[in-house]
C-alpha cells in the first residue's frame, strides 16, 4: 500500500472531527425527538398524573425545607443568642447573704473543702405525672470540660483555684450586700462597701441545734442514704424495691435538695451533690420536661443554691436550664405550653388538649423573674410578666376565682364555672401575693388581684363541717358547692399568715387559724397520723361523729409538704409553740409508717390502715425539697434563720431574696 500523500493526514483529521460532531449533534437531536415522541405517545391522562407528580415533589420539598428552618429558628433562638449560656456577669453576687446554721460537728469547716470523689392529685403531682425520656445524652466529658472553662472565669466561683482574685466564700455564705433592685429597670448586684449587718450577727457563734431539728437532720439522712446508694443521679428513689424512677432524668431529687443540705448544715452531702451538678447535670439532652414542675424544682433549687452558697456554678445552671424553657412561650397567646423539649426546643401541649392549667403559667413568675435580675436578660422576666398581665385582664372569674384551665391558642379561660383552690389552681392564688412581696411591695396589680381572691374565697368557698365546725375550703361547679377538699389546699394558712406579716387585714390570720387547724385534724383524725390526698367533710351531723370522711381512691399519702409549710409560716408569724408540736407529731407519723429500714421513706396507699399502710415504693423529691425542709425551719427558734423580710420561697420552698428598694 503507497503511503498517502503529506497534506492527508491534515485533511482527514479534519474530516474526521466534523463526522464525530455531526454524529454527536444528531444523537442528541434524534434523543430529543424521541423524548418528544414517546411524551406525544401518552395519553392525556398520564401526561397530567406525570405532571401532577412532579408537581408534588417540588411542593414536599419546599415544605420540608420550611420545616428545617423553623426547627433550626427554634433551636438557635429568637435571637439567635437566646438558647446560649450567658456569660458571667463580673461582680454579680448572690442577693442576700445567708442566715444559716453552722455546719454540723466537725464538718464545720470555715470554707469549702475540695470535692470529694464521686462515688460510684388523684396522683396530682403538679404536673403530668409520666414523661417519657428519648435518648439521653448525659456527655459528661463534655460538661466536665465546659464546666472546668467556665469556672476558669467565674469571679462567683466558690471552687476557684488559688492566685486567682475573688470574694472568699465561707461554708455559711458569701460576705456580701444585699442586691439592690426593682423589678423594671433590672439592677444588678454591686460590690459591697461595707459587711452586711447579718453577715455580723451571722459570723457569731451559733445558737446549738436542738433535739427536734436534730430529728430531721437524722430524717434527711436517712432519706439521702437510700437516693445516694439505690437512686444517685436519678429523679426518685424507689425506697421499697432499691431503685429509681426518671421522669426528666436530670437528677431532680439532687437538685431539689441542694438548698436543703445547705440549711441543714450538711457539708459533705452537699459537696459531693455539687460535684454531680459540676461533672454529670447535662440540660442538652432530648427529652420533654414539664415548664411547671422544672421551672419550681430545677431553676428555683439553682438560683436559691447560688443564693445561700455565692457558688457561681449554680447560676451558670439556671441560665443555661433558663434559655432551654423559653420555647415554651412561642404560643399566639403568650400562654406558655405545658412541654417543652430542652434539646431540640420544641414545645407542645400536653397530647390530650390544647389547655394549660392555670397554676402552671401563672406559678413560674419568681423564678423568671430572679434570673431576669440576676443576669440581666431581660426576656426572662417579661414573658413570664406577660402571662400575669394577660390573666389579670381575662373575663371568666368570680370575685378573683380563677377557672383551672387556660387555652393556649386563644389565651382564654376554659372549663368555665369550676373554681377550687386544690390542683390545677392552687399556686396562682399564693404567686399573686409573693410576687408582691418579691418586688418589694409595688406592683399594685398582683395585691388587688390577690386581696379580691381572698374576698372571694371567703364569700364562695368557705364552710364549716358537722359536727364540730371545723373550717374548710371546697369547691365550686356551675353555682353547686361540694364539700371536697385537697390536701394541697393547706398551703393556704401559711400563704394568709404571710400576708398578714407584711402588712395585709388582720382579719386574714383568723380565717390562717382556723384552716390550720382543719389541716391538723386532718392529719390527726387518720388512724396513720397522716392526711390522705383528699378529704370530704360533713355539711349534716354523721351517725359517726366524724367532721370528715375519705374515699378509697383518695386516702393516699405522697409525703406531701403543705401542712408543715402552713405550720412553719404560723409559728414564725404567731410565736405559738403549738405549731411545733403539730409539725413534731407529724414527723414521728412520717418515721413510723413511711419510713423504710434501708433508706429512703415511702409513700402510702392508706392513710386509715396502721397496720398496712400499704407503700407505694417511690420518694417523691419534694420530701427533700420542701416537707424537711419546712419540718426544720418550723423547729428552729431563730425568726432571722431565712427571714420571711428577706427570703420569699417559692411553691417548691426554695428561698429567693426580696427585691431591696433604692
Amino acid at each position: 500500500m503507497y503511503p498517502p500523500p503529506a497534506s492527508a493526514p491534515h485533511r482527514d483529521f479534519i474530516s474526521v472531527t466534523l463526522s464525530v460532531g455531526e454524529s454527536y449533534d444528531n444523537s442528541k437531536s434524534r434523543r430529543r425527538r424521541s423524548c418528544w415522541r414517546k411524551w406525544k405517545q401518552l395519553s392525556r391522562l398520564q401526561q397530567n398524573m406525570i405532571i401532577f407528580l412532579l408537581a408534588f415533589l417540588i411542593l414536599c420539598g419546599f415544605l420540608s425545607y420550611i420545616h428545617m428552618a423553623d426547627q433550626w429558628k427554634a433551636l438557635s433562638g429568637k435571637p439567635t443568642e437566646e438558647l446560649k449560656m450567658m456569660p458571667e456577669v463580673p461582680g454579680l453576687k448572690p442577693a442576700n447573704p445567708p442566715v444559716l446554721p453552722a455546719p454540723q460537728k466537725a464538718d464545720a469547716s470555715p470554707a469549702f473543702s475540695k470535692m470529694l470523689p464521686q462515688r460510684p392529685r388523684k396522683h396530682f403531682r403538679r404536673g403530668p405525672p409520666h414523661l417519657q425520656i428519648r435518648a439521653p445524652n448525659t456527655d459528661s466529658k463534655a460538661g466536665t470540660q465546659d464546666d472546668t472553662k467556665e469556672r476558669a472565669a467565674a469571679p462567683g466561683d466558690a471552687h476557684q483555684e488559688e492566685n486567682t482574685q475573688r470574694t472568699v466564700i465561707s461554708w455559711r455564705g458569701a460576705v456580701i450586700e444585699p442586691e439592690q433592685g426593682t423589678g423594671l429597670p433590672l439592677r444588678r448586684a454591686e460590690a459591697p462597701a461595707k459587711p452586711s449587718p447579718l453577715v455580723t450577727r451571722m459570723q457569731k457563734e451559733p445558737a446549738l441545734l436542738n433535739e427536734r431539728q436534730e430529728g430531721v437532720i437524722e430524717a434527711f439522712r436517712h432519706a439521702w442514704k437510700g437516693y445516694r446508694q439505690f437512686a444517685w443521679g436519678h429523679d426518685e428513689l424507689r425506697p421499697v424495691s432499691r431503685s429509681f424512677s426518671e421522669w426528666f432524668g436530670l437528677g431532680l431529687t439532687l437538685i431539689d435538695a441542694l438548698d436543703t443540705m445547705w440549711i441543714l448544715g450538711l457539708k459533705q452531702e452537699f459537696e459531693e451533690a455539687r460535684t454531680w451538678v459540676s461533672q454529670k447535670l447535662n440540660f442538652k439532652k432530648d427529652v420533654d420536661v414539664n415548664l411547671f414542675e422544672s421551672t419550681i424544682r430545677i431553676l428555683g433549687g439553682l438560683l436559691s443554691t447560688y443564693h445561700l452558697s455565692g457558688d457561681g456554678l449554680f447560676l451558670r445552671k439556671a441560665k443555661d436550664f433558663g434559655n432551654r424553657l423559653m420555647p415554651a412561650f412561642m404560643t399566639p397567646s403568650k400562654i406558655p405550653y405545658s412541654d417543652v423539649n430542652i434539646g431540640t426546643g420544641v414545645a407542645h401541649p400536653p397530647q390530650w388538649t390544647s389547655d394549660s392549667t392555670v397554676s402552671e403559667v401563672t406559678s413560674i413568675q419568681l423564678e423568671f423573674r430572679e434570673l431576669s435580675r440576676l443576669t440581666g436578660v431581660k426576656k426572662f422576666q417579661e414573658a413570664a410578666e406577660e402571662v400575669t398581665r394577660h390573666v389579670h385582664q381575662l373575663s371568666g372569674k368570680k370575685d378573683g376565682l380563677v377557672p383551672m384551665f387556660i387555652n393556649t391558642h386563644s389565651g382564654s379561660f376554659t372549663h368555665l364555672g369550676v373554681f377550687t383552690l386544690g390542683a390545677r389552681a392552687d399556686s396562682y392564688y399564693e404567686y399573686l401575693l409573693k410576687q408582691w412581696i418579691q418586688g418589694g411591695k409595688q406592683e399594685t396589680q398582683l395585691l388587688e388581684d390577690y386581696l379580691a381572691a381572698i374576698e372571694g374565697i371567703k364569700t364562695h368557698l368557705v364552710r364549716h363541717s358537722e359536727p364540730n365546725k371545723l373550717t374548710f375550703i371546697g369547691e365550686l361547679t356551675h353555682d353547686r358547692f361540694s364539700a371536697k377538699m385537697d390536701h394541697l389546699v393547706c398551703f393556704l394558712p401559711g400563704t394568709l399568715a404571710l400576708g398578714v406579716h407584711h402588712g395585709l387585714p388582720a382579719d386574714h390570720m383568723e380565717l390562717a387559724r382556723a384552716l390550720m387547724e382543719t389541716c391538723y385534724q386532718m392529719n390527726r383524725q387518720m388512724e396513720t397520723g397522716l392526711s390522705p390526698e383528699i378529704v370530704h367533710f360533713n355539711l349534716y351531723p354523721p351517725t359517726d361523729n366524724l367532721d370528715v370522711k375519705v374515699k378509697p381512691a383518695d386516702r393516699h399519702n405522697l409525703l406531701r409538704p403543705e401542712t408543715v409549710e402552713s405550720l412553719f409560716y404560723l409559728y414564725r408569724t404567731t410565736g405559738d409553740r403549738k405549731y411545733q408540736d403539730w409539725g413534731w407529731e407529724i414527723l414521728q407519723s412520717f418515721n413510723k409508717y413511711t419510713r423504710v429500714p434501708s433508706g429512703g421513706y415511702t409513700s402510702i396507699n392508706n392513710v386509715q390502715n396502721p397496720h398496712k399502710p400499704e407503700p407505694r415504693d417511690k420518694m417523691e423529691s419534694f420530701f427533700l425539697g420542701e416537707t424537711l425542709k419546712y419540718l426544720y425551719l418550723l423547729f428552729s427558734d431563730d425568726q432571722n434563720l431565712l427571714s420571711l423580710d428577706t427570703y420569699v420561697f417559692n411553691t417548691e420552698a426554695h428561698p429567693l431574696p426580696i427585691w431591696a428598694l433604692s
